[in-house]
């Protein structure tokens, strides 16, 4: 594959406990199906042909599931340190490539495929070392919020725990969907710290690091209204599932 197309990574490393179960989170079914399927399709019919799994909690397990699937390589994150930690974990698999990283979480299998297209496209007129894909959402709390200045620019994510009352009233928000050119991610992994209250490295600090640097970073809200739907409960996975026939997803 030329090393100028896309690449993507999907984080799958975590157990999600609050499922009540062994079961790797991304191997939860949907629709009968293990969710990081349907993220697999979206990112392949956007044009991705290889996607680098990070896997942690069981992988083994998730290996077995994805063995068949072309185009699937993995990397481990034997340590659960955060975001930016897992992403680190493909730094071997990521250093010779000189195209664009689309990093997106392994739980979300109502990503669109038009979305990721949108994203792709804005990211080739040229320029760009961190793209996050974003999405204007009615009810945003909880959820992180995408700051501009007074001249729309991209400033920064804030987290809604540490936003002020006057950046919670922002609607932009942060869906973890990241483009990023290869090389600037890696040198961006290198800046990171963990001196937080987690003591984890967090790709939500990739792209301030990247502007400080004077490099171009924006955000793009491509992403649709059912792409915010998270799974964290057997019930979230339930409305997930529901929205999923009512867009008429097949059903395995």
């Amino acid at each position: 594959m030329p090393s100028n197309e896309p690449i993507a990574v999907i984080l799958a490393a975590g157990r999600g406990t609050r499922m009540q179960s062994e079961l790797p989170k991304v191997l939860f079914p949907a629709l009968e199906r293990p969710m990081i399927h349907w993220v697999i399709d979206a990112l392949q019919a956007a044009g991705i042909k290889k996607n680098i799994v990070v896997v942690g909690y069981r992988a083994d397990s998730v290996e077995a599931e994805l063995a068949s699937r072309p185009g699937v390589t993995f990397a481990l994150q034997a340590e659960q340190k955060g975001t930016g930690h897992a992403v680190e974990m493909c730094r071997e698999q990521l250093a010779a490539h000189q195209g664009p990283v689309l990093v997106v979480a392994g739980d979300s299998p109502m990503i669109q495929t038009d979305s990721i297209r949108s994203l792709l496209e804005k990211f080739h007129e040229g320029g760009y070392s961190c793209l996050l894909g974003t999405l204007i959402k009615d009810n945003p709390t909880g959820l992180g919020r995408i700051l501009r200045d007074a001249n729309g620019k991209f400033e920064r994510i804030v987290e809604h725990k540490d936003a002020t009352e006057a950046e919670r009233e922002t609607r932009e928000v942060n869906m973890s969907t990241y483009l990023f050119d290869s090389q600037a991610l890696l040198w961006a992994l290198s800046q990171l710290d963990n001196s937080n209250s987690q003591g984890e490295f967090y790709l939500t600090d990739c792209p301030e690091i990247l502007l400080r640097d004077g490099r171009k970073v924006d955000a793009a809200p491509v992403l649709k209204p059912c792409e915010s739907l998270s799974i964290n409960t057997i019930e979230e996975l339930g409305l997930v599932e529901a929205q999923m026939r009512a867009m008429g997803y097949p059903a395995s």
